[in-house]
């Protein structure tokens, strides 16, 4: 498309932070260090996760580059980058996790198909933009619209990234069109990152951010949107990031009879440790991350040092200082929640921590019973393994 497009090769990627995990290199998928994660509740650019299809979009020219709003609307539009800023601009403190994160841990029951992910695919900015439910109302949708007269029910997001599950085509996917026309929803288009102008990696000049959603709905480097009858037909939709019973495997899966996976459950991860760690002192602060998909608050974190027999409740914050009340107006309601707890610990210690939705949602015990031939949303209790002592181990 003019202005943007989409490299052949791998050949002009731009750069990254040295202590990135890298799981993939072509293309370039990777992740910070788990503590780096909580050292911030908004995530610096730099350690938020990289997950790539293909080579990096380049843009050209800034000036000509835009993004088509078509398909079954009265009035369809090309807008250019001005006219998206010239759009009320928007703030969502949001946080993005890739479906596949903990995948590394589900493939360890058995063998799964997927980028190896540990527990940091997932990260949390405030994300500047327009309301997409703005730009509709440009191209004649109002706000809270379930299906346009035309019998548009559904808005696609079609990037300029091209991929090879695609077969060389652009990247796609879509969400319903009454949770795009939802200001509520905070959909946006964004072009703006923790402040900053989007960088490269992160979907540079413009990107979707679909708040509560797993990441592969919120696409990267905007090329179109087209508002259509049917949700979009796209790999990444249709054959790809869709949750089956441990009984599916490569032999007699119908991706047909299932729903595109859309909201994410409930997650919690230690990140002040390690899998399996070392610590000199039994006295030790417990911390880490927990979320859940559709605007749900954390209502609780639970920790436990002896492998789920005791509990004790963890403390939940967001901003330093400030209360934590699930779904109370005060807090970000798209945005993780960080815990702390404090403990004794044994000498040897197997720490696990899960965490309940303000909807009464929990995390599963074990990760067999929601092991998926895709390595899916393994949100099952976070465990760790401790030794109190001076030895590696």
């Amino acid at each position: 498309m003019p202005g943007l497009t989409a490299p052949s090769n791998y050949s002009q990627e731009p750069p990254r932070h040295p202590s990135l995990r890298i799981n993939a290199k072509e293309p370039f998928n990777a992740e910070p260090p788990r503590s780096a994660l909580i050292s911030s509740y908004v995530t610096p650019v730099d350690f938020f996760y990289k997950r790539n299809h293909g080579p990096i979009p380049i843009v050209d020219d800034i000036c000509r580059y835009s993004v088509f709003v078509r398909g079954l609307v009265e009035y369809p539009k090309e807008l250019f980058m001005a006219d998206i800023r010239k759009l009320p601009k928007h703030e969502v403190t949001a946080t993005l996790q890739c479906a596949g994160n903990r995948r590394t841990a589900m493939s360890k029951t058995r063998a799964v198909k997927g980028v190896g992910w540990d527990v940091s695919a997932i990260g949390n900015a405030v994300w500047g933009g327009a309301r997409l439910s703005d730009v509709l109302e440009l191209v004649g949708v109002p706000n809270l619209t379930t299906t346009t007269p035309s019998g548009g029910k559904h808005v696609e997001f079609v990037s300029v990234d091209r991929c090879k599950e695609e077969n060389g085509g652009p990247y796609k996917a879509s969400i319903p069109l009454i949770q795009a026309s939802n200001p509520e929803a905070d959909v946006l288009l964004a072009y703006e990152m923790n402040g900053e102008t989007l960088n490269r990696d992160h979907g540079y000049p413009l990107r979707v951010v679909v708040p509560g959603v797993i990441g592969a709905r919120s696409v990267k480097w905007l090329e179109s949107i087209n508002i259509i009858a049917e949700e979009c037909q796209g790999f990444f939709m249709q054959k790809d990031y869709k949750m089956f019973p441990p009984s599916v495997n490569w032999e007699n899966i119908n991706w047909s009879s299932r729903r595109p996976q859309m909201d994410f459950p409930v997650q919690c991860v230690i990140c002040s440790l390690e899998d399996v760690d070392v610590v000199k002192e039994q006295r030790i602060t417990i911390t880490g991350y927990a979320v859940s998909g559709g605007g749900r608050g954390i209502e609780r974190v639970d920790v436990s040092i002896d492998g789920g027999k005791t509990w004790v409740e963890a403390l939940r914050y967001q901003k330093p200082g400030l209360p934590y009340i699930a779904d109370d107006i005060s807090c970000d309601k798209w945005a993780w929640v960080f815990f702390e707890a404090k403990a004794e610990i044994p000498k040897n210690a197997q720490i696990v921590a899960k965490a309940v939705d303000s909807s009464a949602n929990v995390q599963p015990e074990n990760v067999e019973f929601i092991w998926n031939l895709r390595g899916i949303l393994n949100t099952s209790w976070h465990r760790v393994q401790v030794r109190v002592g001076n030895s590696s181990l």
